[in-house]
């Protein structure tokens, strides 16, 4: 099957992955959420920004088998959860890297740091979607930035959960 469009997610995967378990209280199925976003949006490529931890090798290949494109950043500690891979800059810059290369993005994020790309791909008509996990912890500027194409996650809990059906 041929993609409608040759559309492109850039995905903070730390932000994703804490909107969905902790604010909202399900674990996001990857494997389900990578088809989920070839079917809704012609995603043909899908970049997941994540920190690099080598103990995690096993859940790099399964996200790699998912059809996933990984991104890794060198985490470093920090007092309070552990560890930080601030991948902000990785994402953007390879939107803009792959700016050309792309119909449209999904930018997939609570964070209001992509509210500048977010906005330049909405003004340029290359914004599809900015997916949220959660719509109380998403940054208002983020909302700003991407007007009618904001959508939340929230809602997807049957669709994307490990813990449940699509039935």
């Amino acid at each position: 099957m041929i993609p409608k469009e040759n559309n492109f997610a850039f995905i903070d995967s730390q932000n994703v992955y804490k909107g969905t378990r902790r604010d909202l209280g399900w674990e996001l199925d990857w494997v389900r959420f990578r088809v989920y976003l070839k079917h809704k949006y012609d995603i043909t490529n899908a970049y997941l920004f994540i920190g690099f931890m080598p103990e995690h090798n096993d859940i790099y290949d399964e996200l790699q088998k998912a059809g996933f494109i990984l991104k890794f950043k060198p985490v470093l500690p920090n007092g309070k959860d552990g560890v930080k891979g601030n991948i902000d800059a990785d994402l953007v810059l390879q939107a803009m890297i792959d700016y050309p290369n792309y119909d449209k993005a999904v930018i997939v994020s609570s964070d209001g740091d992509f509210y500048s790309l977010a906005r330049h791909l909405y003004d340029n008509k290359k914004l599809l979607a900015v997916l949220s996990p959660h719509r109380k912890t998403c940054s208002s500027l983020l909302r700003k930035s991407a007007k009618d194409k904001m959508v939340y996650m929230d809602n997807l809990e049957n669709k994307l959960s490990k813990r449940k059906s699509t039935a």
